[in-house]
């Protein structure tokens, strides 16, 4: 394994590396306003929300590592506190990228993205029409985290309005996450679109707690085909089948193969265990869990 101190290397290097391992990164597609009124558009992908109560959104505009220049984004904030987060869809992304152009401080990136400046309600900057989440935020405060090239400036910031596309609702008024296409950067000019090809759902043990994975038996955890994160899946179940569940089904689901393999117990348990892999797929642990036990049971 690759090991690096960060003090030993070109900063431009361990930029990389960074930016390749922590990913994807959601983007703050941020409009902000000079002390003249000028408009300023810009996206950073050192973003993120950090509290809902009080609903707080964090960004950082480095410091650029070649020239150690701040960008117009945090210059602005640090004279009008004040932001509009717009997020970033797929439909959008060219546009934005093009925003990213280091542009002179005067110049309108609305005007040069094509998109639509819209007014906010309680501040200053303007709005992009085109994006279906947009954050209306005063700057509570800018946490500089360095002075050299590289450095981060972190500008935390306080919801005052949010704006949503009722287009990417869904029945019960929550945003869709198929509907949103949002795009989030990767390393390199990678980037990352969540869509049905790359989304899936995982249960949130919140109100549940699993049995653990110290709790499988041990010729599970020692599967030649169940991999570690298939018995984090069996181990997020809050309670084991009982031999009763297990026997029926075992008599239903899984009579057909016992007598198939009866003679070949090896090949047996290796059967069952691939079964039980392509039913986590599928999402049923439970049937997972009875068709393991079945082979030690009856």
């Amino acid at each position: 394994m690759l090991t690096i101190d960060p003090k030993e290397i070109p900063i431009p290097k361990l930029h990389h590396y960074l930016l390749g391992a922590i990913g994807p990164r959601p983007i703050a597609f941020a409009s902000t306003v000079d002390a003249e009124g000028n408009d300023n558009l810009a996206p950073f992908s050192f973003f993120n929300v950090f509290s809902a109560n009080p609903p707080v959104l964090i960004f950082s505009p480095a410091r650029s590592g070649r020239t150690n220049t701040t960008k117009d984004t945090y210059n602005n904030v640090k004279i009008v506190p004040e932001v509009v987060i717009n997020v970033v869809t797929h439909e959008m992304v060219h546009q934005m990228s093009l925003a990213s152009s280091p542009f002179a401080p005067d110049v309108d990136e609305f005007t040069k993205t094509g998109f639509t400046p819209i007014d906010s309600e309680t501040i200053q900057p303007k709005r992009v029409k085109e994006s279906p989440v947009q954050f209306e935020c005063k700057v509570i405060e800018v946490k500089e985290l360095g002075t050299e090239g590289g450095a981060g400036n972190l500008i935390i910031c306080e919801v005052q309005k949010i704006h949503i596309d009722e287009s990417i609702l869904n029945s019960d008024g929550a945003i869709d996450q198929h509907k949103i296409d949002l795009v989030a950067r990767m390393g390199g000019n990678w980037y990352c679109r969540a869509d049905k090809n790359s989304m899936f759902e995982i249960e949130k043990p919140i109100t549940t707690i699993g049995v653990g994975f110290d709790t499988i038996p041990e010729d599970i955890k020692n599967s030649e085909i169940l991999t570690g994160n298939d018995l984090g899946q069996l181990g997020n179940i809050e309670e084991i089948p009982n031999e009763t569940d297990v026997n029926e089904y075992k008599l239903i689901e899984l009579s057909e193969l016992f007598v198939t393999l009866e003679e070949n117990a090896i090949q047996l348990e290796k059967e069952l265990h691939q079964r039980a892999k392509e039913l986590l797929t599928e999402n049923k642990v439970e049937e997972a869990w009875m068709t393991l036990l079945s082979f030690n049971n009856g």
